[in-house]
């Protein structure tokens, strides 16, 4: 099996955070945009091309903040994310056009069906992957510390 890695944004804009809006059979579910990285990109390349597809906009990509290791086996969708290893970078973004240049996306994730705000005070009310991240988002806006590694949280 390989390890796999993906490149998320994290974009804020006045209390609220951008995430992909996606359905399964228990309902709706949310992700921060991004995607796996390709043979010969960058991880930076990686993200642009991702939020390019996931949500129509080009970003800006500042620090980063967050990395997450999501071993399948070990998480509640374990039955069908066993052989799942994935290393995740989540970088603060901004979106180069500002809130104006907002498109559709070019290829959504086959679960997406929106791209939506969330605002971050409620952020705990919602099904967001990793849920483990919801709590560091609101640190980060308060201007408090959180680790870098994460380590293998969902």
């Amino acid at each position: 099996m390989n390890i796999r890695n993906s490149a998320k944004a994290i974009i804020i804009i006045d209390d609220k955070v951008l995430l992909t809006k996606n359905m399964d059979d228990e309902g709706y579910f949310y992700l921060f945009p991004g995607g796996g990285q390709e043979f010969g990109e960058t991880i930076h390349q990686a993200l642009i091309r991702e939020c390019i597809e996931e949500i129509g906009d080009l970003v800006e990509i500042g620090e980063l903040l967050h990395i997450r290791e999501y071993i399948g086996k070990n998480h509640e969708h374990s039955s069908f994310d066993m052989y799942v290893h994935q290393v995740e970078y989540y970088f603060v973004c901004n979106l180069k056009n500002g809130l104006s240049s907002f498109k559709v996306p070019t290829n959504p994730d086959s679960h997406q069906v929106a791209v939506e705000w969330v605002q971050i005070k409620d952020l705990l009310e919602y099904r967001i992957y990793p849920k483990e991240l919801r709590k560091y988002i609101i640190k980060f806006v308060q201007n408090e510390k959180s680790p870098v590694y994460l380590g293998d949280i969902n």
